[in-house]
């Protein structure tokens, strides 16, 4: 019998021991190349949602400015403009329908602003200048009422028929309920005051508004070219009114008159 030749131990070399490791190694990694992967996917709709309110930050930022600009602008109109505004309304105009402090027909606006008064504190009927009224052109205010004269003024080529407006736009601390409004029309005056607190009665001394906000209303048929009508508006608080109280001090109202054609109102 032969005997087995035994076999031969295979020797384990380096490089072996090399092929070996990176083997394990890439076993081992296998499962961190998923994590890494994922918090790659993560890391990038993190960064996507970031900018995402970067951006959304970025468009209230810039709505918020402009509100502030918007709010600006209108702060400055406003006060730009004083308490008493005449204005032409659009078909007016188109009418050659014009506003004036002065007789001369070239001299003819779309819209007159009366400064305000410089204080304002209750008085009455009978400490107004009566003998200065709708005599003076343009701002005249006395220390606690305001007074303003102007002339509308047809600029146009063909007669029209017109409507005016006396319009309450903004009050404050109910002012309103106290004030006393006088408008001349062609040298012939009216005065107008706000129902009393109820609602129902009117003032004694003043024919009450048309409305809540509509203080007056005046019409006029066959204004021709280069007629004009003079107004003068003077308002007062009332210290007479029972609504003239301690509370509505401070207060202010502001009011447009407006012009337009009666025709196209209708």
């Amino acid at each position: 019998m032969f005997n087995k030749k035994a076999k031969k131990e295979e020797q384990f070399t380096p490089n072996d021991l090399t092929k070996l490791n990176n083997k394990e190694n890439k076993e081992a990694l296998k499962g961190k190349g998923i994590f890494q992967r994922f918090s790659a996917r993560r890391s990038s709709e993190e960064l996507t949602t970031v900018q995402k309110w970067k951006r959304r930050s970025f468009w209230t930022l810039v709505a918020l400015v402009i509100i502030l600009l918007i709010m600006f602008i209108i702060s400055m109109l406003i006060s730009q403009y004083g308490d008493l505004v005449i204005s032409i309304e659009r078909g007016a105009r188109g009418k050659g329908i014009t506003v004036s402090e002065t007789e001369n027909l070239a001299d003819g606006v779309t819209i007159l602003s009366a400064p305000k008064a410089p204080e304002v504190t209750n008085i009455t009927y009978e400490w107004l200048p009566l003998d200065e009224l709708d005599t003076k052109l343009g701002s005249y205010n006395g220390k606690n009422y305001l007074a303003y004269t102007f002339y509308l003024q047809n600029n146009g080529t063909e007669e029209v028929d017109y409507k005016g407006e006396l319009q309450i736009k903004g009050v404050s601390k109910s002012m309103d309920e106290a004030v006393r409004i006088m408008v001349y029309k062609n040298g012939e005056p009216a005065i107008y005051g706000k129902h009393q607190y109820n609602g129902t009665e009117p003032e004694t001394d003043a024919t009450a508004f048309e409305s809540d906000k509509l203080v007056m209303s005046t019409y006029t048929e066959n204004f021709q070219p280069g007629q004009m009508d003079k107004y003068t508006v003077v308002s007062w608080v009332e210290g007479n009114d029972p609504e003239c109280v301690n509370d509505i001090m401070g207060g202010f109202i502001r009011m447009n008159m407006l012009f337009s054609i009666a025709d196209e109102e209708e």
